[in-house]
């Protein structure tokens, strides 16, 4: 059991630095990840702005890219007005995004209470164009991670860690952070009915048949949790089709695989056996995604291919209205590396 906490517990700088700078092996990084309060807490906060949803719900889910870009995402967020967001890359402390705690403002501007969980606590600046952006300033938390934002009445925060081997500690990624990745979620009312709703973030630098062992986690987690309530899960499942490897390891091979296979990044569901797993466990997605249409995102002028890679699954709900929604700022821009995801649900 997770504990509800109004502020996550703050690791000292000092302490970071240190685990950053020494001995980075698996057995380290378990040791590190034990004694780290806030990778068991749950921040709790905001304020719901309406007691009900009636007999719908209209959820939003978007991997915010660190939320960066705050007033671009509540822009985008505040033309929807949904009842419900699930968002992961959500940073808190972070200098990248500055060291402010943009979750918070976000929710207010909403009228959304939250939960937050930390995913992985970071011991540096982030990846690489992260750590020129902002040189030698200090992360005041270091805090990322995923979140659930409501406008009614959040239950039962819980958060599910999918992955506890601290790969992305190891010094060849050259991103130092302690935990891995994770799901959150909580309960709502649709009429007199609790739903349950989850928001995951699946791992980027494993196989598809990694990304099935976290699948099955989380499932299971889920059915622990409450086993007969609707599910709603959504959020960046990393549908790649293949591993980090096989994309960036041969960039050649990798083109001519692309050439061959135009599709192959758009219809995912043959190349990632998440989507049997979760079809055997009673999960639809046919009416919850426009199927056709990437999630990524790039920058203008960037040749890399896009895929679906975002995904809501519903178990004992029926959903209408599917929609992807331009992840831009006023310029043009992107105001994430994803698109957001929208859905309405009632109850089947």
């Amino acid at each position: 059991m997770k504990m509800l906490v109004q502020r996550l517990t703050h690791v000292p700088v000092a302490d970071r630095q240190e685990m950053r700078e020494g001995l980075r092996d698996s057995t380290t990084h378990l040791r590190h990840a034990v004694a780290i309060p806030a990778l068991g807490e749950i921040e709790i906060g905001g304020m719901a702005s309406r007691e009900n949803a009636g007999d719908a719900l209209k959820v939003v889910a978007w991997n915010v890219e660190r939320l960066r870009h705050g007033d671009a995402v509540a822009a985008t967020l505040g033309g929807q007005a949904p009842d419900v967001v699930l968002l992961s890359e959500v940073d808190k402390g972070m200098a990248r995004s500055g060291n402010g705690h943009p979750l918070s403002v976000l929710a207010n501007r909403l009228g959304h209470a939250y939960a937050y969980g930390v995913e992985f606590v970071e011991l540096g600046g982030g990846n690489d164009a992260e750590r020129s952006a902002t040189g030698a300033v200090e992360n005041a938390e270091g805090f990322h991670g995923n979140a659930v934002t409501s406008a009614i009445p959040l239950l039962r925060p819980f958060l599910v860690r999918l992955d506890a081997a601290g790969g992305w500690f190891q010094a060849e990624r050259g991103q130092p952070r302690i935990g891995g990745r994770m799901a959150i979620g909580g309960q709502v009312h649709i009429g007199n009915r609790r739903v349950t709703l989850v928001s995951g973030h699946l791992e980027n630098r494993t196989d598809p048949a990694g990304r099935a062992i976290q699948t099955s986690h989380l499932l299971d987690a889920i059915d622990k949790y409450d086993p007969e309530a609707p599910v709603l899960l959504g959020g960046d499942f990393n549908t790649l089709t293949a591993s980090h490897e096989e994309r960036h390891d041969d960039a050649g091979a990798w083109a001519q695989r692309m050439a061959a296979e135009p599709d192959r990044l758009i219809d995912v569901e043959p190349h990632e056996p998440l989507f049997a797993i979760l079809a055997g466990r009673g999960y639809d997605w046919k009416a919850a995604n426009n199927l056709d249409l990437p999630t990524q995102r790039r920058e203008a002028g960037d040749p890399m291919p896009v895929g679906r890679i975002d995904w809501f699954f519903t178990r004992g709900l029926v959903a209408s209205d599917p929609a992807v929604l331009p992840a831009v700022l006023p310029d043009g821009s992107p105001s994430s590396d994803h698109e957001a995801l929208a859905v309405t649900i009632r109850i089947a």
